[in-house]
């Protein structure tokens, strides 16, 4: 595993995005264990891409423009779905004191679909991992399964470590209401700008 690939990866996994987004919001309005049920949740988002990359179900996204649409789309709604319910002091932004099984599961499905609906990472996986599997490589499958792998736990412990940074600053932020309101339209604001660049983005 060459160091190009973690030094790429970590570049990717810590960029503001989605699943960033989300986490911060989750740890945010409902604590330290919200934000890491939220980093766990948009990693196994990634496992569908990374079987689509796989599988060269990618491809067909790619080279389909009623397929790519359609899921794009999709994706646009739920994250313009989401910053309602910021606005609307629901979902990511609920602030709930205690992560019972029903919020848990609430968040995980939550963080699950934000990066499912986004055909671009189907495509992104397609792109990068086999950048770094050797053209001699024996088992290229077993490599790119490896790599997959390495880059899941780097997303997970990136956006674990965001989750627990911003836990650490709620009791300073719901508890002043202003805060809050306007905590709320950023978070709104923010996820309707990722639905755009989304809805405007090309394969």
């Amino acid at each position: 595993m060459s160091p190009e690939f973690l030094l790429t990866s970590l570049i990717v996994v810590a960029s503001p995005g989605t699943g960033v987004l989300y986490t911060l919001a989750a740890a945010l309005s409902r604590g330290g264990r919200a934000g890491v049920l939220a980093a766990f949740a948009s990693t196994l988002g990634i496992v569908p891409h990374i079987a689509a990359a796989m599988l060269g179900l990618a491809a067909i996204l790619h080279t389909s423009a009623l397929a790519f649409q359609t899921v794009k789309y999709l994706g646009v709604a739920y994250l313009l779905y989401m910053a309602w319910q910021a606005l609307r002091e629901q979902g990511a932004l609920k602030v709930d004191d205690k992560v019972d099984a029903r919020s848990a599961r609430e968040v995980i499905v939550t963080g699950i679909l934000i990066n499912i609906l986004n055909p671009k990472l189907s495509i992104f996986f397609l792109a990068f991992l086999p950048q770094f599997i050797a053209p001699g490589d024996a088992s290229p499958v077993r490599t790119m399964l490896l790599l997959s792998a390495v880059f899941m736990l780097m997303t997970f412990a990136v956006f674990a470590v965001y989750g627990l940074l911003a836990a650490s600053v709620r009791e300073h932020i719901v508890t002043r209401p202003r805060v809050m309101t306007w905590l709320r339209r950023v978070f709104a604001a923010a996820f309707a700008a990722l639905g755009a660049r989304l809805a405007f983005s090309d394969r």
